[in-house]
């Protein structure tokens, strides 16, 4: 058995500080986590486009429940006016980054792909305004 059958993972993050503050909720509500990469990251940040960010991952029976916590503190994507990014199809205010990494090139180079969010409420991906 794989460690990967035995984790879920909860989200992806492009730096190590990003995922600090949702490690410790989840810690402190005595749920295991486990940060794939994270070591790679610290010794060298730059490279977290290429390897897809740190992975924050929980054991597959503390999902339902660290779901519930990460959603009631994550951070959601925010537009250039300084206001949560609004979902066109639900109008819901929960989307976050999402990077399709569909050709080579991007898988290769995901720096350069355009920016899309995809809705938490719905599921609809979009581009920004």
């Amino acid at each position: 058995m794989s460690m990967n059958e035995n984790y879920f993972m909860l989200g992806t993050f492009e730096f190590v500080a990003d995922v600090q503050i949702i490690k410790g909720k989840l810690e402190s509500e005595g749920i295991s986590v486990y940060l794939k990469d994270e070591n790679i990251l610290n010794s060298d940040p730059l490279i977290s486009h290429a390897i897809g960010g740190v992975k924050l991952l929980v054991y597959k029976k503390d999902k339902e429940r660290a779901l519930e916590i990460y959603n009631e503190i994550r951070a959601y994507a925010i537009g250039n006016n300084g206001k949560p990014i609004k979902c066109p199809n639900c109008k819901a205010q929960k989307s976050e980054a999402y990077y399709e990494r569909k050709s080579i090139f991007y898988k290769l180079f995901p720096f350069f792909e355009k920016r899309k969010y995809k809705c938490l409420n719905c599921g609809i991906i979009t581009k920004p305004e």
